[in-house]
């Protein structure tokens, strides 16, 4: 199928149109694709949930609330904020052993659970904090096995580059992000770290959120937002999806996955329009897929 084009429509005006591709797959095969599977761009935090599985593995003290924050793109809520504290007690490291940068504090930053969650593996290791985020330290090499691993592609083949938060991220065609998280559950930890996102959706992102949406909505469904407008989520079923708006909006991401899973017979439902307010708080406009 094309690529999908989602709109974002103003009293009946067409104001602006996202591309959306995005490829699907299960048991290694490409099952559906709507434009091009294999088109290359970055994983960002859409790889949260493979980055996690060196700190599971070598922390068998992490709780599920851990586990999920360390998966998350938080929006720095008080229960957020103290799950991350929670982990960094527990790795043990300190607020200033953060270096995802202040936004506006470090702990504050959306990635400060990830980085609080390698904190964790690298005393788990035995490893110096200083430059965990660096590409050269073991806990950055570690992140591109895991990536290549569940991608199933040699890691020298991967571009990388440096994220927001100024870790190593790491860029796929779609249909290797939507394998990844096909194998997501089979992998070792990975189905401890998808029930933790499971069980707390709320601190992997937040309300009006699509990967919180679907995990509260889809039962046995993980899911997992980047920046730049990528999601990529798995079923209970081994259905692995990676969609990207080519514009790096994140504003067409949840009506794009709900028309892509309904083409593969998943009803992702919608309990209200999508719409579009000022800055009154009113109801201005709808995204809607055309």
């Amino acid at each position: 199928m094309d690529a999908i084009s989602v709109a974002v429509v103003r009293h009946g005006v067409v104001e602006a149109v996202h591309t959306v591709h995005a490829a699907a797959v299960q048991d290694r095969t490409l099952v559906a694709a709507a434009g091009d599977p294999g088109l290359v761009t970055y994983f960002r935090s859409s790889a949260k949930p493979l980055q996690a599985l060196p700190v599971a593995r070598a922390r068998d003290d992490l709780d599920d609330r851990d586990l999920a924050i360390a998966s998350a793109s938080h929006l720095a809520t008080p229960d957020q904020l103290a799950a991350v504290r929670a982990l960094l007690a527990k790795a043990p490291a300190t607020e200033d052993d953060l270096e995802c940068g202040p936004e506006p504090t470090r702990i504050q930053h959306n990635c400060s659970g990830k980085h609080a969650g390698m904190l964790a593996l690298c005393r788990a290791e035995g490893w110096p904090l200083e430059g965990y985020r660096l590409a050269e330290h073991p806990v950055q090499r570690g992140c591109l096995a895991e990536v290549a691993a569940a991608a199933e592609v040699d890691p020298e083949s991967i571009p990388t580059s440096v994220d927001g938060c100024g870790v190593v991220t790491f860029a796929l065609p779609l249909e290797r992000m939507a394998r990844a998280f096909s194998r997501l559950e089979s992998l070792d930890a990975g189905a401890r770290v998808a029930a933790a996102m499971r069980a707390h959706p709320d601190l992997v992102r937040g309300p009006l959120s699509p990967d919180t949406r679907l995990m509260e909505t889809l039962p046995g469904w993980t899911a997992k937002v980047g920046a730049e407008g990528i999601v990529c989520a798995a079923g209970p079923d081994g259905l692995g999806v990676a969609l990207k708006c080519t514009d790096g909006a994140g504003r067409p991401l949840e009506q794009a996955l709900r028309s892509f899973l309904a083409a593969l017979s998943v009803d992702f439902p919608q309990t209200a329009p999508e719409v579009v307010r000022n800055s009154r708080g009113e109801a201005v406009g709808e995204v809607v897929v055309l």
